[in-house]
């Protein structure tokens, strides 16, 4: 009997072979330009602060964690005077993610999951832009998040760039935009079919009509109720990502979760998944051994109490943790014989 192996199983077999350790990069993004909410720029700092390294060391197995720090960016001369209209901080949002997408391919190409700290969703342009560069090319995305952010600045009420990202990545939605100034450097590649979305409770007219007439595969809140988030969650990689050769990119905005477990958020919408949906979307995502690269972004310290703050990174820091391994089952130690003896009671026999 010959055994096959497709190039993903090949490569997990390699990474298994060669190191103990799962490879890992954090990169933090400060950036809120793509909205008019104070605070979210402090997100990646707040999940630092907060001990996301520390929960990532204690996970089984133990990760090969490499902080990048964070992505600092100048706007060039020849952007200064630009503009486009109803796209509020256009340049700031240009250059932030041109250097975005080439921190993540760098990071992608160094065998590590790409894990980015928001800062606010607009940046998905460049982590998945990033990732469809680097040398796993073969991209799938999970846009987990109760907006599809797929209007462009002809159909958005409000201008903000953070519910564009999706339309200026996809290629059928390619000939929506005007020229757009400085953005030369993003081409839109990545198809639709390979897109799915999780989490959907707040759609506008335009992007209903394009999810529909695109049949975009879109998970709302009322199908994780009917099916169960296990059940959506793998039959949405089973739509983008049939024969399980896929790089997989996630990119999970804090609002996907209702506003009792993540309540410092600037979009935030009631009637979302709760947090053990959250990890288990993750987890099962993390057993596919394909997630190269994961967004948490949308978390704003400047919004709510304390405790409501705390709730809200301790949160994102659970949905990072699951991402990367962390197994609600508890550790397992690295040698039984080490615990003292009385952690094992007698059996008792049974009669």
């Amino acid at each position: 009997m010959r055994l096959k192996l497709r190039l993903t199983d090949l490569k997990v077999f390699k990474r298994c072979l060669h190191s103990n350790a799962t490879r890992v990069g954090i990169l933090g993004v400060p950036f809120d330009k793509g909205q008019t909410k104070i605070g979210v720029g402090n997100g990646p700092a707040a999940i630092r602060k907060m001990g996301l390294i520390e929960r990532l060391e204690q996970i089984e197995g133990k990760l090969d964690i490499k902080d990048f720090g964070d992505v600092s960016y100048e706007i060039p001369p020849n952007l200064e005077h630009q503009n486009v209209p109803n796209m509020k901080g256009y340049v700031e949002f240009v250059a932030c993610n041109h250097k975005l997408s080439k921190s993540v391919e760098n990071i992608i190409n160094e065998e590590r999951i790409c894990v980015t700290l928001g800062g606010d969703h607009s940046l998905g342009l460049g982590t998945v832009d990033g990732h469809l560069k680097s040398k796993n090319e073969n991209v799938c995305v999970l846009w987990v998040d109760a907006h599809p952010d797929l209007n462009t600045n002809k159909t958005s009420n409000s201008g903000n760039v953070h519910g564009m990202p999706m339309a200026l990545l996809a290629k059928e939605l390619s000939d929506y935009w005007p020229y757009l100034p400085g953005l030369d450097w993003q081409k839109p590649i990545i198809s639709l079919r390979n897109i799915a979305y999780i989490g959907l409770r707040s759609v506008d007219l335009y992007e209903r009509v394009v999810i529909d007439k695109l049949g975009i595969n879109a998970f709302g809140m009322e199908d994780i109720e009917n099916y169960g988030i296990s059940t959506v969650v793998e039959m949405a990689i089973n739509k983008i990502d049939p024969n399980k050769d896929k790089s997989i990119h996630v990119s999970f905005d804090i609002d996907a979760l209702d506003t009792l477990e993540a309540p410092s958020t600037g979009s935030a919408v009631r009637g979302g998944m709760t947090l053990r949906e959250g990890i288990q979307l993750m987890e099962i995502v993390h057993r596919t051994g394909r997630l190269s690269a994961l967004d948490l972004v949308e978390v704003n310290p400047n919004i709510g109490t304390e405790q409501e703050v705390h709730r809200t990174v301790d949160a994102a820091i659970h949905i990072i943790a699951a991402g990367l391994g962390h197994s609600r089952r508890g550790l397992r130690p690295k040698n039984v014989n080490t615990l003292p003896l009385q952690t094992f009671p007698p059996t008792r026999q049974v009669i």
